[in-house]
C-alpha cells in the first residue's frame, strides 16, 4: 500500500490540477494522498478552499483517502504556529512545515517552531534536524520525513538517524511536482535503504507509521470540523 503525504499542484509550484494528481496517485495504487501546496497566510483560504473541494471530490467517487493540507514554506518562525492554527481552522486537515535544509534558506528556528507547534502534523525535508529538535517531535506526536525529493533527500540518512536515536515517527513522501515524481513501491523501499534503516524499522514506517498519522489526521480534521 502506498501513502503518500506531500504533494504540489499548480496551486503553488506542481504541474497537475489537484484532482488530476488524485486520479493519477490513485491509478498507481496508493492508499491515501495529501495535496500539500506551498502556502503563507495570505494565500490559505483561497487554496484551502479548491484543495478541499477536489478532495472531496475524489473520495466520494474513488476508493483512495485525499487529503487536503497545505505547506507552510518560509513563513518566518514566529509565524508558524499562528499560521498553522489558522489553517486548520480553514480546513487543513494537515499542516506541513517546511524543514530547514542546506538546499534552501529556510529561516533558522523553523524547524524548532514546528516540533514545538500543536497545530504541525510533519516536518518536512528537515536536512538540518537536531537531536533536540528530533526529541521535541516525538513528545508532541510530529512525524519526520525521508523524501524522494532531489536535493533534499542527500539528508536522509542525517535525518533518519537523528529521529530513530530521538524514537520520532517517520514517514516516507514524494513532494511529488508531477505525476512522475509519485511514489512506487521500488522507490520507497530504496529510499529506505539507502537511509539505513534495517528491516524492522524499514516495516514500521511502511504499514504501522502511515496508519498513525492518518489516525492523527482524521482526530485534527473532526476537531477542526
Amino acid at each position: 500500500m502506498l501513502y503518500d503525504f506531500h504533494t504540489h499542484t499548480f496551486h503553488s509550484d506542481g504541474i497537475l490540477s489537484p484532482i488530476e494528481l488524485i486520479r493519477r496517485a490513485f491509478v498507481k495504487g496508493y492508499s491515501a494522498v495529501a495535496i500539500t501546496d506551498h502556502v503563507a497566510f495570505g494565500s490559505l483560504g483561497r487554496i484551502i478552499k479548491e484543495i478541499s473541494d477536489d478532495c472531496a471530490l475524489a473520495r466520494t467517487y474513488w476508493d483512495i483517502l485525499a487529503i487536503p493540507g497545505v505547506e507552510l514554506t518560509h513563513v518566518p518562525p514566529q509565524a508558524v504556529s499562528e499560521v498553522a492554527k489558522r489553517a486548520k481552522e480553514m480546513g487543513a486537515w494537515l499542516v506541513v512545515v517546511h524543514g530547514e535544509t542546506s538546499v534552501e534558506p529556510v529561516e533558522k528556528g523553523t524547524n524548532l517552531a514546528a516540533v514545538q507547534s500543536p497545530y504541525v502534523d510533519m516536518l518536512a525535508h528537515p536536512g538540518l534536524i537536531t537531536p533536540e529538535e528530533a526529541t521535541l517531535a516525538a513528545q508532541n506526536g510530529i512525524f519526520i520525513e525521508l523524501t524522494a525529493r532531489k536535493g533534499h533527500s542527500a539528508a536522509n540518512s542525517h535525518v533518519a538517524l537523528v529521529s530513530q536515536k530521538a524514537k520520532a515517527k517517520m514517514l516516507v513522501s514524494s513532494d511529488a511536482h508531477d505525476e512522475n515524481d509519485l511514489l512506487t513501491p521500488s522507490l520507497v523501499e530504496s529510499i529506505l535503504r539507502q537511509a539505513g534503516l534495517n528491516q524492522r524499522q524499514r516495516q514500521q514506517i511502511l504499514d504501522r507509521n502511515p496508519k498513525l498519522f492518518i489516525e492523527k489526521v482524521n482526530r485534527s480534521s473532526s476537531r477542526s470540523g
